[in-house]
């Protein structure tokens, strides 16, 4: 009997055996199907993530190409315009300028160039121009036809070297001539009491017609060369740039020496000059003077003009 049982048992249990391993590679495939949709999903997903980047960076790229074309055509009549050797730097801002082109409108273009010439004397004037609200349609700027090109807000200027201004006469006179800022009171009372050369907003005005300016070089004076430094008053006149020195002083190193009025008499006109800086871009009216290390900055403003007219002639 217990033969029998144990039998029986055995059984049973190599039944429940075969069973399992029947139902098991059924069980492993039921567990796997649902995973296969989602994995086909992802591949999609990725795919389509893919494709978007690369036209995106496509879309990108051309927007770019197309800016790129535009200031291209903008530098090559802007170079016309003021008579360069080679062609100004321009920068159309804004993103995408596709949609900016397409309107015929821009927001901001920037207009820079060096080495520009002014009558006979000065040959290296810096000349930027800031336009906003630029209408241009696309066909007329694709043909280089700038005549049709308005602007509605202009700002301008010219900055002449301190290497450039030394050949004005009587400036030529003068070696090694160098500029700085100054204010007015340091320029008309130097070292007094309660007097310093304190360059504040309020005394050095950023959008004065008059400034106060330290120039600086080397004279012959009985056979000797001398370092004089001048201050002056700088004074903006329509397009004339008007220098009119105040006093001197003699130089040495650090060392500075007031020069006695008589010789002040004789050395003062060295440094008195007219400087015509030209007609700004765009038929800018001069408004402002500002004096940098080693330059003159004039600057204006303008409203409603045409680019054809970027010459200011």
């Amino acid at each position: 009997m217990n033969r029998v049982l144990r039998k029986t048992q055995a059984q049973s249990r190599l039944d429940d055996r075969s069973e399992a391993i029947v139902s098991s590679p059924v069980t492993q495939q039921n567990r796997r199907g649902p995973g296969r949709p989602a994995k086909r999903k992802g591949r999609r997903a990725r795919k389509i993530v893919i494709v978007l980047l690369v036209l995106a960076g496509l879309l990108v790229g051309a927007d770019f190409a197309l800016a790129a074309v535009a200031e291209h055509t903008v530098s090559q009549k802007a170079r016309e315009q003021l008579g360069l050797t080679e062609d100004p730097s321009v920068t159309v801002h804004g993103f995408p300028f596709t949609t900016q082109a397409l309107a015929g409108e821009y927001r901001h273009i920037s207009v820079s160039a060096t080495g520009v010439p002014v009558q006979d004397t000065l040959r290296d004037v810096g000349v930027r121009a800031e336009l906003r609200g630029v209408d241009a349609p696309l066909s007329d700027l694709t043909a280089g036809n700038v005549d049709n090109i308005t602007i509605s807000d202009v700002e301008g200027q010219v900055r002449i070297k301190d290497s450039d201004m030394a050949n004005v006469d009587p400036l030529d006179k003068i070696e090694n001539l160098r500029i700085a800022p100054s204010t007015e009171d340091y320029v008309h009372h130097g070292d007094e009491p309660n007097v310093e050369e304190n360059l504040s907003e309020e005394e050095n005005k950023k959008d004065s017609s008059s400034t106060g300016v330290r120039l600086s070089g080397e004279v012959q004076i009985a056979g000797d060369r001398v370092e004089i430094v001048a201050f002056a008053i700088i004074d903006l006149d329509g397009n004339t740039v008007r220098i009119s020195p105040q006093r001197l002083e003699f130089g040495n190193g650090e060392e500075r020496t007031v020069v006695p009025p008589e010789v002040q008499k004789v050395l003062l006109p060295n440094f008195e000059a007219d400087i015509s800086t030209g007609s700004l871009p765009f038929t800018v009216t001069p408004t402002a003077i500002e004096v940098e290390d080693g330059a003159i900055v004039v600057k204006g403003t303008a409203e409603n003009v045409r680019f054809s007219g970027m010459s200011g002639n």
